[in-house]
């Protein structure tokens, strides 16, 4: 019998901040308010397709001073260096010598928000947070849901009952993630992807971010 060996896999990375009760609703206030100082903290040139539902703020925030923020990039990038040392294999001295800047930023998403489908260029790793899923619709099973497009865009070009329903990681579909408050996804900067329309009540809350290594 043949060895089956996955030979193109895209890694990604699931990790779940503890106790991120407070934290999160810490996050909520100080965006939320910063959102209502209007056009200071918007990014003045987006170019991902998205409509009036979303605000995405500039793309600094692993820069701001705030205690709340500091401690989320802590946790957000001590989780991306553990994957990259696993990956890589580099141990705990290597891992120190690496550099690494970040572009940051929050979306806030509120009924019929989406976000169109793109990649992070000049970045090797990005992640997302999740600060608050909002309240979904009871009937709305995709709201707000994080889609990542299959690389393997080729691979459907022709379909027999031989390989139509191959089993993962070898299936042709789509992942898409629901988020949950605490929860936090890592994945290679150029996974195409994309958000599904937030349907429901309250705010739908991430922190997304880009890193870059030397």
């Amino acid at each position: 019998m043949a060895q089956i060996t996955p030979m193109f896999a895209v890694p990604f990375g699931f990790a779940q901040m503890p106790a991120s009760e407070a934290l999160n609703e810490a996050l909520r206030a100080l965006f939320l308010a910063r959102e209502q100082e209007g056009t200071r903290w918007a990014n003045p040139n987006p170019y991902t397709i998205r409509n009036s539902a979303l605000f995405e703020s500039h793309f600094d925030l692993f820069d701001w001073p705030e205690e709340p923020v500091q401690r989320l990039a802590q946790f957000c990038l001590g989780e991306l260096m553990q994957l990259v040392g696993q990956l890589s294999g580099y141990d705990l001295v290597a891992l120190r010598k690496l550099e690494v800047q970040t572009d940051a930023w929050f979306h806030i998403t509120r009924r019929g928000g989406h976000f169109g489908m793109h990649n992070h260029p000049m970045a090797s790793w990005s992640g997302v947070y999740c600060v608050s899923p909002g309240r979904h619709d009871a009937d709305a099973t995709d709201s707000g849901r994080l889609s990542f497009v299959n690389p393997n865009s080729l691979a459907g070009m022709y379909l027999d009952p031989a390989n139509s329903r191959l089993r993962q990681p070898f299936a042709f579909s789509n992942h898409g993630f629901d988020l949950a408050a605490g929860q936090l996804i890592l994945f290679p900067s150029w996974v195409q992807h994309y958000v599904l329309p937030f349907q429901g009540e309250g705010e739908r809350i991430t922190v997304a971010f880009n890193c870059m290594f030397r």
